[in-house]
């Protein structure tokens, strides 16, 4: 599909479509925004024990970064003794936790199996609550074979629904990524997020997960973005990938009167040890400049 037809298949059409929705959603004020670590950027040594949670609390005050989003899959446990031991270190080291990241599948097309994820989604509200976060960052899910886009939807929208109110009776945002599957284009997740229609649910917004018209796509989420995760390439109009242009995105976000944190999620080759700190002193950077 070219530009052209892209931008009026999808980006017309849906801004036409959701006017009064994203004149709501949309800010008023200048952006504001800080910096911040993804722990997935650490996989590698979280998954070997070579790192720890709270080593990673060590390297936000060592690099001067101000939140981290907590990828949840390593965690030693979800006990509230180490939960609030984790909290504790962050608060006496000036570190915002200020999200949880965690694995959904919203396109389950059994009942008892989205109640399963419902469920699942409330234990995880839990363990944010006890690590004082407010946001968690949660997946749409896979497309069954067997069934459409079109009627897996109602299901993501279900889930999410229900989701949103319990984790509004902690203060708790549900920030749905744009991860592939029923959440590879910018107009499918914005069609699921207006229909939930809730405050407490937005869009996880990942600057390296669209496949075409990237820059198109994160200004369609960008009124309804509630964490931003910065990612060292992506995918140009051209099909190729490359290293992100990390002023034009920060520039994109900061447009858009974003206010909130840009944590940076590495999955490039060059070692995390070395890349990280680099990237994040740049996001920083940018973030001063497009920044009230």
């Amino acid at each position: 599909m070219n530009r052209r037809a892209f931008l009026s298949s999808t980006s017309a059409a849906a801004a036409a479509a959701l006017a009064p929705q994203l004149s709501q959603a949309a800010p008023s004020s200048p952006a504001r925004m800080k910096p911040a670590i993804c722990a997935y950027s650490f996989r590698k040594e979280l998954q070997d024990k070579s790192m720890t949670y709270e080593d990673l609390i060590t390297k936000c005050v060592e690099w001067n970064i101000d939140g981290i989003d907590m990828t949840v899959y390593w965690f030693p446990n979800t006990s509230a003794e180490w939960l609030h031991n984790l909290r504790r270190l962050a608060y006496r080291n000036g570190v915002s936790i200020y999200s949880i990241a965690v694995r959904t599948e919203l396109t389950k097309p059994n009942q008892a199996d989205r109640d399963a994820e419902v469920a699942s989604i409330a234990r995880w509200v839990d363990v944010a609550d006890m690590l004082g976060a407010t946001h968690i960052r949660v997946f749409g899910g896979t497309v069954p074979k067997t069934t459409t886009e079109e009627q897996a939807v109602p299901w993501v929208v279900e889930c999410l629904k229900r989701g949103a109110d319990i984790a509004a009776a902690k203060g708790i945002i549900l920030g749905l990524e744009n991860h592939g599957g029923i959440c590879t284009r910018a107009d499918r997740i914005l069609e699921m997020v207006t229909k939930v229609n809730s405050p407490w649910v937005g869009i996880n917004l990942d600057t390296g997960n669209f496949k075409d018209h990237a820059f198109e796509q994160m200004q369609q989420c960008l009124p309804h973005a509630v964490n931003v995760q910065m990612k060292a390439e992506m995918t140009y109009d051209d099909g190729k990938t490359g290293p992100q242009d990390w002023d034009r995105v920060v520039k994109l976000i900061g447009g858009g009167g974003y206010k909130g944190y840009l944590s940076l999620e590495y999955e490039a080759k060059e070692p995390s040890a070395v890349a990280v700190p680099k990237g994040l002193a740049e996001i920083r950077k940018l973030t001063h400049k497009y920044s009230v």
